[in-house]
């Protein structure tokens, strides 16, 4: 390749051959002889070795041997030798000479060359990175060539796509043509319903003012109802009892118990007593009470909750709300409060939870936001336990009543959990159940030996107004009141017996205190009522199921229940009559003036319906 071209560009150097030329030839004359020689370099061809042609050729006559005795013809053939081989010493010297220029020069020549060769690789080296390069672009070359006969195959089955698409236009240019007339008969309807639509947005922006005003209304008339529904309330009474008496296993009623069909307030306790004479007749001594509402043995609970779910909703409306079971072991207090998992059979807890969650959602849409926090405690012999409690036994904390400076009341290291859907409450429930504290006795196989409390604290927030509303819903299931002689309880049942007894007694006290509106009370008397003293005090609701059992063998436990709960409702009776002279007062001071208002009447009537 390359190194052929330099080859032939070399410079032709003098040669020996040349050299030799120049020379010329020696004549070698002979006095005898005559002969002519001729140098040996000078007759060598061009172009062949000076080695091959070494022989000389003799010219003319001379050239024969001559004879022994022509010495003078030896010795100048001898001379004639002589000057040919000074000749050629000359022409070798020459030749040396011009050899040795030539050599050097040969030599930078070939260093040159070398230099030139070095670059010839560099410069091959760079030719062979370009040819793998354009190996690569080789390859790209023929993927493009490959994109393009597939492109040209598109662009065929485009310009087919095309002309059937131009045809398509053709068609389509018909239909514009012809929706272009029906453009100009809908623009014009456009334009009448434009001016429709400015008068239906001005239509709307009023519909927004009046709904901006109903808005302000409805939460007016939310926040006048929750007045006006506190007012009935407090007509009804602050504290409030109810009677309930449990079915006989066998179904109906008993004798010594009469419930008057016409007077769903009033029951009356009737006992025969024996003649000790035998002279007289047998005498029937009745016993008469009257409450808020009393519940025959047919009352399902659904009827028993209709008739307290207005409490419920003041919790809602942010008072304390505290409604408690009453009675002798067995009589059913836990069958109301907390009853079974079937839909007809559940308790008040379960339903009132159940009212809460309907409510707090219904509100949601006037801007309301509520949160609930459960907790459940058992008051068992004047000890606080945790009932929602799932860790060791062994490791179950201590808990004390405190009361915060905002009188709040809490129990440290209480399980207050935060419930957010009704079944989350009904686990609740359930743990608490398995919790609970139980026993035997002579009147019940599973009696419930504590108090148990369920709270449901309410906090309700109406951002856009800076309105808030907290209260708690208090339901408590008394342990089962009993007399020992009737209970037969020793021992540990014996000292369960004690404290039930002596916290419900000061429950008694506590309520009457209230009612009688004393100076002081006696809340600390009991973990009880010192627990319940949120619940029960100041303008908080409080409502006591008395429930007593049909059997005449309880006729004892039965009159003494009924009397407590006759006490509770004298108290509640008093502080209602206080209100009337109160109200009465009232109404003659605003005989003749408009600040009686028409509310008050509708008070007063809603009071004597219900």
């Amino acid at each position: 390749m390359l190194f052929c071209s330099e080859v032939h560009d070399l410079p032709s150097f003098p040669t020996a051959e040349s050299n030799r030329t120049a020379g010329a030839a020696t004549v070698a004359v002979g006095p005898s002889r005559g002969v002519l020689k001729r140098s040996t370099a000078s007759a060598a061809p061009r172009g062949v070795n000076p080695k091959q042609a070494a022989v000389p050729k003799t010219v003319g006559v001379g050239a024969s041997r001559r004879k022994p005795w022509d010495l003078k013809g030896k010795v100048n053939d001898m001379e004639d030798k002589i000057r040919n081989f000074q000749t050629k010493a000359r022409s070798v010297n020459e030749e040396m000479e011009a050899l040795k220029g030539s050599l050097s020069h040969s030599q930078s020549r070939v260093s040159q060359l070398e230099k030139e060769v070095e670059q010839q690789r560099s410069q091959i080296s760079k030719y062979e990175i370009e040819l793998q390069a354009l190996s690569h672009v080789r390859q790209e070359l023929e993927k493009v060539s490959s994109d393009k006969s597939f492109l040209q195959k598109e662009l065929s089955n485009l310009e087919e796509k095309y002309k059937v698409m131009e045809t398509l236009r053709d068609s389509q240019e018909t239909e514009l043509q012809a929706l272009k007339m029906k453009l100009s008969v809908q623009e014009s309807t456009m334009t009448r319903l434009q001016s429709t639509l400015r008068d239906r947005e001005e239509e709307v922006h009023s519909l927004k003012e009046m709904v901006a005003e109903q808005k302000e209304e409805l939460h007016s008339g939310e926040m006048e109802r929750r007045r006006l529904h506190n007012t009935i309330q407090e007509l009804k009474g602050n504290i409030r009892v109810f009677c309930r008496v449990r079915p006989l296993v066998s179904g109906g009623l008993s004798k010594h118990i009469q419930l008057p069909a016409s007077d769903d307030k009033s029951i009356v306790l009737a006992k025969t007593e024996e003649s000790h004479t035998g002279k007289v007749a047998d005498t029937q001594k009745n016993y008469n009470f009257s409450f808020d509402r009393v519940f025959g043995p047919q009352a399902s609970q659904q009827e028993i909750f209709e008739e307290i779910s207005l409490l419920v909703q003041s919790a809602l409306d942010g008072y304390n709300v505290c409604v408690f079971a009453y009675g002798q072991t067995g009589s059913g207090k836990t069958y109301t409060m907390e009853g079974e998992e079937y839909d007809d059979t559940r308790g008040v807890i379960p339903r009132a939870v159940q009212q809460v969650f309907k409510a707090g959602q219904k509100l949601a849409a006037q801007g309301w936001e509520f949160t609930f926090t459960a907790s459940f405690v058992e008051i068992y012999n004047e000890t606080l336990r945790d009932l929602l409690y799932t860790g060791k036994a062994s490791k179950r904390p201590e808990h004390e009543i405190r009361k915060m400076a905002s009188n709040e009341v809490t129990v440290t290291n209480l399980t207050y959990e935060k419930v957010y859907t009704e079944d989350q409450v009904q686990g609740l429930i359930a743990v608490a159940k398995r919790n609970r504290s139980t026993a035997q006795t002579s009147q019940n196989d599973r009696s419930s030996r504590s108090h148990s409390v369920f709270q449901l604290h309410i906090e309700g927030v109406n951002g856009g107004r800076d309105v808030t509303c907290k209260s708690t819903l208090c339901l408590v299931d008394l342990a089962g009141s009993e007399r020992m002689m009737k209970s037969q309880s020793q021992g540990d049942r014996f000292k369960e017996m004690t404290a039930i007894n002596s916290s419900l007694s000061n429950l008694g006290i506590v309520i009457t205190s209230l009612a009688n509106k004393e100076s002081h009370i006696p809340y600390r008397n009991s973990k009880l009522t010192y627990l319940l003293q949120g619940c029960l005090g100041g303008n908080s609701k409080t409502l006591m199921f008395v429930n007593i059992s049909p059997e005449s063998d309880s006729f004892g436990e039965t009159l003494n229940s009924l009397r407590f709960a006759s006490k509770v409702s004298d108290a509640s009776s008093c502080l209602m009559q206080k209100k009337f002279n109160a109200i009465s007062v009232l109404r003659k001071k605003a005989k003749n003036k408009y600040i009686l208002t028409v509310n008050l009447s509708m008070f007063l009537s809603e009071y004597v319906l219900s």
